[in-house]
């Protein structure tokens, strides 16, 4: 256990992520720690609303693991918090290496990370466990995604799509017959999610394409649930009711506890023995059973709405790495709290 008397140096990457303004100040709030925060661009936001910031080569560099090793040294970093997605499995193959010089990463094991990072890897291991996913299937063609649309119930039944492995929204759509396309042209922006099958089709035979997750479309309410995990086991999980998104980021919701939405993600964070901040999207389906949409394997950028519901998520997880004690009162949820974001000018 680290001293709590002791000032903690903690290294929090991804400062350009959209949820990186908020996560520094989850952890401004720790008195006793001391921040710097890192980005593979010189113009991360976390730059001009922080002193001590880094740059830091992208995850896929050869120089990422050494320059990283390097900084946390020279800096007596003992908690790195990374934000990226593409950074959590490079971290997490060298966690002994940073441990040995006494740094935490806070990251799930390897073989946790590829699972959850592989949407129909996932949604297969889960369903031999017997907990519930969507009806699904992975496709690797064009036949193999006709079949996959029609077995699924389309038209009669909406059905999306995404790739297997992929991040964030990017390459989700939704086939939706019953959808007006002149209403998509004239009342809709561009960036809506729906799409023809027509068009879908023609889209997937300009070129391979990477395996694909096609999947009932859920209709009912989607949540974002936040969870700490300590290695496999849930600390604690709060659902927040995704009232209104942009670009998939919750930018309005309510706090609500729902104890079957938490029971499943508590089943999901065992099956995979997840650890440290964990977020998971579940919508509720026509029979109105909350269902997994992915497993987002790191904190979220949406966390700090939590703070307002009273509880740290990003400071909790660093305590329990240092092996500090959680009081009662910062796990108290003060359900039923609603929140709203907004874009904020920095200037420089």
């Amino acid at each position: 256990m680290t001293d709590q008397s002791a000032t903690i140096n903690i290294l929090m990457t991804g400062g350009g992520a959209p949820g990186a303004a908020g996560i520094l100040h989850c952890l401004k709030q720790c008195p006793a720690f001391r921040i710097w925060t890192a980005d593979a661009s010189p113009d991360a936001v976390s730059r001009h609303l922080h002193d001590q910031f880094e740059l830091i080569p992208v995850a896929a560099d050869t120089d990422y693991i050494p320059q990283m090793l390097s900084l946390c040294r020279a800096r007596n970093i003992q908690v790195v918090m990374p934000l990226v997605t593409r950074e959590l499995m490079t971290l997490a193959g060298f966690a002994d290496l940073f441990k040995m010089h006494g740094t935490e990463i806070l990251v799930s094991p390897v073989n946790s990370l590829e699972l959850a990072n592989d949407k129909g890897n996932l949604y297969r291991a889960l369903q031999m466990q017997g907990l519930p996913v969507p009806a699904f299937r992975i496709v690797h063609t064009i036949e193999e995604f006709n079949n996959a649309v029609n077995e699924l119930g389309y038209p009669e039944r909406p059905v999306c799509f995404k790739p297997c492995q992929g991040n964030g929204s990017r390459g989700f759509r939704i086939l939706d017959a019953s959808v007006d396309e002149a209403d998509w042209l004239f009342h809709q922006k561009p960036s809506g999610v729906h799409i023809t099958l027509s068009e879908a089709q023609r889209l997937l035979q300009l070129k391979p394409f990477p395996p694909l997750l096609v999947a009932e479309f859920l209709p009912g309410e989607e949540y974002s649930v936040d969870c700490l995990a300590n290695h496999g086991e849930t600390v604690i999980a709060i659902p927040r009711l995704r009232s209104k998104m942009i670009n998939g980021i919750s930018v309005s919701g309510t706090f609500v506890q729902d104890e079957e939405i938490i029971d499943y993600c508590t089943g999901i964070i065992r099956m995979l023995g997840l650890h440290g901040n964990i977020g998971i999207q579940v919508r509720r389906s026509v029979k109105g059973q909350p269902l997994l949409l992915e497993v987002n394997p790191r904190v979220q950028g949406t966390i700090v709405a939590a703070l307002g519901a009273g509880v740290n998520l990003p400071v909790l997880a660093v305590k329990q790495a240092l092996g500090w004690p959680v009081a009662a009162d910062e796990l108290k949820v003060k359900w039923g709290t609603h929140f709203m974001r907004y874009w904020q000018e920095v200037f420089y």
